[in-house]
């Protein structure tokens, strides 16, 4: 089984439609649009699984930088979950002159 991360997809791109694209060059066992949980809109990119790798390896020479529903593709085979790159959020942005010390009150 071989996993695409399909990015840059457009916000009117459906389940459906991402199946129906990549079917062109063989057989899609899931297709996927991630959502975002606050909002149901799209986050802009998905997940396409393939059986077969040569078919995947087809997959991402054939349609990367393609347009689908008016955005060009990017079609790339997936990371492992565990080698992805963490993402880090830093905190402290926005503190600037916040007053976090004891002030006089009197």
């Amino acid at each position: 089984m071989a996993k695409l991360f399909i990015g840059n997809l457009s916000w009117s791109t459906t389940d459906d439609s991402l199946r129906a694209f990549f079917e062109q060059v063989g057989t899609v066992e899931s297709a996927r649009v991630v959502m975002d949980k606050m909002t149901g809109k799209s986050r802009g990119f998905g997940f396409v699984e393939m059986p077969n790798a040569e078919e995947a390896a087809k997959a991402v020479s054939d349609l990367n930088e393609r347009d689908l529903d008016g955005r060009n593709i990017r079609v790339s085979e997936a990371m492992p979950e565990g080698e992805r790159p963490r993402r880090t959020f830093d905190n402290n942005r926005g503190n600037g002159g916040s007053n976090q010390g004891g002030g006089n009150w009197n």
